[in-house]
C-alpha cells in the first residue's frame, strides 16, 4: 500500500531464498520474476549511481552484463617506498587506483545460465566467465559510494545521515 505518496507506483516481489543460499543462487531462485534484462544490487552499499545512465550504458554496449565499478575510499595512510626509504606519504588517499565491483548491475537473463545451483557464488564462476567471454562491461562510477559491511561503516553512514549530508539520498520527502 502507498500512504499519501506522490512517488511513482512500484511493484515489489519479496522472495525468501533461504539463509544458506549464496549470491548466485539467490539470483537463480528469483528467475521466474525476472524480465529479459534486469537490475541487481546486493543492498549492502550506498551510492548515488545514476541508474538511468547505467541502463543506457548497458543497452548501448550490447553485452550480457554491466557491473558498476568504483574506487573504494582509502582507510589507511599510503607510503610509496624505494627500498627502505619513504618517497612520499599520503594519509587516507581516495583509493589505490584500482576499480572494484560496486555492487550495482544490469544483467541479461541469459546470465542465469552461468549459475549452477544455490551454492553458486555470483562473484566467482559467473562473473569470471562473463569477463573471459568479453560479455562484462564496466560502468565507472566516480560519485559517492560506500560499503555497509562493518560497524565502522554503519557509524560513518549514520553520521552522514544525521548531519543531513547523505549524497546517496536522491529522493525528496
Amino acid at each position: 500500500k502507498f500512504h499519501n505518496s506522490k512517488k511513482d507506483p512500484w511493484s515489489i516481489t519479496l522472495v525468501d531464498t533461504g539463509p544458506n543460499t549464496q549470491t548466485g543462487g539467490r539470483i537463480k531462485k528469483v528467475a521466474k520474476y525476472i524480465n529479459d534484462e534486469f537490475c541487481l544490487t546486493y543492498g549492502d552499499g550506498l551510492s548515488n549511481v545514476n541508474i538511468k545512465k547505467l541502463i543506457k550504458f548497458h543497452k548501448k554496449n550490447k553485452k550480457l552484463a554491466t557491473m558498476t565499478t568504483v574506487q573504494p575510499p582509502g582507510r589507511f595512510g599510503a607510503a610509496n617506498l624505494s627500498g627502505n626509504k619513504v618517497v612520499n606519504f599520503l594519509e587516507k588517499p581516495s583509493g589505490d587506483g584500482g576499480w572494484i565491483n560496486g555492487g550495482f548491475f544490469v544483467l541479461n537473463k541469459k546470465t542465469l545460465k552461468l549459475i549452477k545451483n544455490e551454492n553458486t557464488i555470483w562473484e566467482n564462476y559467473p562473473l569470471e566467465t562473463l569477463a573471459k567471454k568479453k560479455q562484462l562491461m564496466s560502468f565507472k562510477h566516480t560519485g559517492f559510494w560506500h560499503p555497509m559491511d562493518t560497524l565502522r561503516d554503519k557509524l560513518y553512514l549514520e553520521k552522514l545521515w544525521n548531519k543531513k549530508n547523505c549524497p546517496w539520498k536522491l529522493w525528496n520527502e
